[in-house]
């Protein structure tokens, strides 16, 4: 099986920060900043509610769209978002099923 990598988008109760990261390990990276294992900006804004990811399985790409997205302003991440989960629903629970 091919490793993957994801993009994704993690906000906070409020919905009040957006969040951009990657990794190759979704459920561990989410567990590691709800968990507040990860020191800095999403522990200090408690940022750990995970509200969009992309999937890919080239590291170059997924690295290259999550430069492209941390560019984006607010408006084109909160539509990207509502396109996938327009709830704005907690997607670690759904995933780590």
């Amino acid at each position: 099986m091919n490793k993957q990598y994801y993009v994704y988008i993690l906000t906070n109760k409020l919905h009040t920060v957006l969040y951009t990261g990657i990794t190759g390990n979704l459920l561990k990276r989410i567990w590691q900043h709800k968990n507040k294992v990860v020191e800095g900006f999403t522990e200090k804004y408690n940022v750990n509610m995970l509200v969009y990811y992309e999937v890919f399985e080239d590291v170059s790409t997924a690295i290259l769209r999550e430069k492209r997205l941390k560019k984006w302003n607010r408006q084109w991440k909160e539509r990207l978002i509502n396109e996938m989960n327009s709830s704005w629903n907690d997607l670690y629970d759904a995933f780590s099923q």
